[in-house]
């Protein structure tokens, strides 16, 4: 231990150095994309990542300001009551969403992670990262344009006015950006955007070259400001709403980036501690000056590659964060702020991509359309009613998927003990049983549908093998049987004996069968146990007949 302890360190004050350079810029791009001083992103870069080295659980995340978040913050502050400024709304909103973070994870709601499928957050976060670019096209040309989505954006263009200076220093920036990229320099690509404020800071300060180009001004001192946000009661009543969706929001975009790294690395994560990590860094941003703050994908990857070992790195990031602070203070008032946005454009945009979209739409249309859909909301509508349309949209996906469950009639593939599903096989059935298997759980969604499946393959067995007298139900893919999965087999045990056919289970799990005789039901209703669905065929007579799929598909296996 005494021998690696020195390479860890040494690994993690790298990866801090690093990512602090990304998040410098990114810190106070991100402010200013929220509507906020350039100063608050960088308060929300120091004690906020100490919080979470503390409580997290990921070496690798990439705490900070992000830009989703960013868009959403922006959204919520927009209309704040008279006299209250948006650096004390955002105090407000962090810790409102560190107090709902930290209330979810003490009644251990770590599981709110699922509200949002992958294609509803993927669809918001592209709908995010195109609003945030076509946000910044206004910084960029010097307009007075401005709005959340892009009707509104397009309606204050009108009468917004550009100047062509502020053009000039958008299109240079994104260009070097840009240039920088395609160098095929990793170190060189992480660097550019740093090296680029600088400059224009320098060129701003010394040169004429700036005249007639917005900029960020005067900052006031960057002493890290300590105390309790607001606590006019109204505010906080009137941030709640956008609180929870900026929480929710936050930790799930922050999850998924941590976890698909901890299969990465081979490392173990705990969304519980995670969740934890995330409402402690958003509470100590509320009391020192910050904003809401979450994991960063592009940060916590160049974290990742820096060769982070341990959140360690992410106290030197905040180390290293704290000494730009006291060098910037000066010069961060020369900065042009197109060169900031040109900053945000790149970055933002430098992760889409229109591949998830034909990808989801090929594999399942259903969730492609809710991709697009999202995305649209952002882009039309607001940041509230595409998170609901996503929320919505996936649970809703969800029932309509377990609406009805999958039971498949399945014979036995010649000359095997292996049963397959007739309509995919060219399987051997008995005359005398019906074999189904039932490939899912059996709870409230999906229960009412049950008795229709079996009754229906049972007409079959009927027309095309012959008369059954019994049904044995393969059950070895069911987890779960709820009470409404209890009470539609009761009904399925009564329509069938309505016919003069036994129900029969085979291969049930050891969970589900324990449920089923604590209350005495398979001895209640006389249903038969097979420890294998072939020890349950041959059970009947041994006469095979061809099915249906037999005659259809000769010789198919």
């Amino acid at each position: 231990m005494r021998v690696r302890l020195p390479t860890t360190w040494r690994a993690d004050l790298m990866a801090g150095a690093v990512v602090a350079v990304l998040l410098i810029p990114q810190s106070l791009a991100y402010a200013m994309l929220a509507g906020l001083p350039p100063q608050v992103g960088l308060y929300a870069s120091l004690l906020p990542l100490l919080a979470y080295a503390a409580l997290g659980s990921s070496p690798v995340l990439g705490l900070g300001p992000v830009a989703v978040l960013a868009l959403m913050i922006a959204q919520a502050l927009g209309g704040l009551p008279a006299g209250i400024s948006p650096e004390a709304g955002a105090l407000v909103l962090a810790a409102e969403v560190g107090g709902v973070l930290a209330v979810a994870a003490l009644l251990r709601l770590d599981a709110l992670a699922s509200l949002l499928s992958v294609p509803a957050l993927r669809g918001f976060e592209n709908g995010a990262t195109l609003m945030i670019a076509a946000g910044q096209l206004p910084v960029l040309l010097g307009s007075a344009a401005a709005g959340f989505t892009l009707p509104d954006l397009i309606a204050s263009s009108v009468h917004g006015g550009w100047r062509w200076q502020s053009a000039v220093w958008g299109a240079v920036a994104i260009g070097l950006l840009l240039a920088s990229r395609r160098a095929g320099r990793p170190l060189l690509a992480r660097l550019a955007p740093l090296l680029l404020l600088v400059v224009a800071m320098g060129l701003s300060a010394f040169t004429p070259a700036a005249q007639g180009v917005a900029q960020v001004g005067a900052l006031p001192s960057l002493a890290l400001p300590l105390g309790l946000p607001s606590l006019e009661p109204g505010l906080w009543l009137q941030l709640l709403p956008s609180a929870a969706l900026v929480a929710l929001m936050g930790f799930v975009s922050s999850l998924a980036v941590s976890e698909s790294l901890a299969q990465r690395r081979g490392e173990k994560l705990l969304p519980a501690a995670e969740m934890r990590g995330l409402a402690a860094a958003n509470l100590v941003a509320a009391v020192s000056g910050g904003m809401p703050v979450a994991g960063s994908f592009s940060r916590s990857i160049l974290l990742h590659e820096a060769g982070s070992r341990t959140r360690w790195s992410l106290v030197f990031v905040a180390v290293f964060m704290a000494l730009a602070m006291l060098m910037l203070a000066g010069p961060l008032a020369h900065l042009p702020k197109p060169v900031l946005a040109a900053t945000i454009v790149v970055a933002v945009l430098g992760g889409f991509s229109l591949q998830p979209y034909r990808d989801a739409w090929r594999y399942a249309p259903a969730e492609g359309l809710l991709m697009a859909a999202v995305t649209a909301a952002v882009l039309l509508w607001s940041i509230a009613a595409a998170l609901a349309i996503g929320v919505v949209g996936s649970v809703a996906l969800l029932i309509q998927r377990t609406a009805r469950p999958h039971v498949a009639r399945i014979g036995r593939v010649p000359g095997t003990q292996h049963y397959r599903n007739i309509e995919r096989y060219a399987v051997e059935c008995q005359p005398e049983v019906v074999g189904l298997r039932v490939d899912e759980s059996l709870v409230f969604t999906n229960a009412r549908g049950l008795g229709d499946a079996v009754m229906g393959h049972v007409r079959d067995h009927r027309a095309f093998v012959g008369q059954p007298q019994r049904v044995l139900m393969l059950m070895a893919p069911v987890n779960h049987i709820d009470v409404s999965g209890l009470v539609a087999l009761q009904e399925l045990h009564a329509a069938l004996a309505a016919e003069g056919l036994r129900l029969e289970f085979s291969e049930v799990k050891g969970p589900v069968l324990d449920k089923l005789r604590a209350v005495g039901w398979l001895e209640r209703y006389d249903v038969s146990l097979y420890l294998s669905h072939h020890e349950g065929i041959q059970a009947g007579t041994h006469e095979l007949r061809p099915s249906q799929a037999d005659r259809d598909m000769p010789g198919q296996l």
